[in-house]
């Protein structure tokens, strides 16, 4: 069994019931939740969270995808998503706090997980071997 690791992009769509969105990653969940143990860590969560009012309302949605688990986020990934911050920096990145974006493609990398997400340019610049499930 592997591990993947969702991005908030994929469970928002389900969550908003995305009109052009929301059937790709239904079936993409289905798909790979047959064979693999699939995961979020707390900034997954955090983005997921923006769009509901309580923490059980966070809770229920997220329960509803069975196959779903919350993680932590290894210290050696946290370290990684720093060095690829600084490398950002050096390429005139204009923002000044470490990207969401980054903590989650470290702990794929670190962890060993495919990631599952629709939007691949950042996590195929700073993380080229990262192995992305996308549309």
């Amino acid at each position: 069994m592997n591990g993947i690791l969702i991005d908030s992009c994929v469970l928002l769509d389900l969550f908003t019931d995305d009109p052009i969105w929301a059937g790709w990653s239904e079936d993409t969940l289905g798909k790979y939740s047959q064979t693999n143990t699939l995961y979020i860590n707390s900034i997954i969560y955090t983005e997921v969270s923006i769009g509901f009012n309580r923490i059980e309302e966070v809770e229920e949605a997220i329960s509803r995808c069975s196959a779903v688990n919350v993680i932590e986020i290894p210290r050696e990934a946290l370290f990684l998503a720093g060095k690829v911050f600084l490398r950002y920096k050096n390429n005139h990145g204009i923002k000044i706090s470490t990207l969401p974006d980054f903590f989650i493609g470290a702990h794929a990398s670190i962890s060993n997980f495919s990631l599952m997400t629709r939007d691949t340019a950042r996590y195929r610049t700073y993380f080229p071997s990262l192995k992305l499930i996308h549309p």
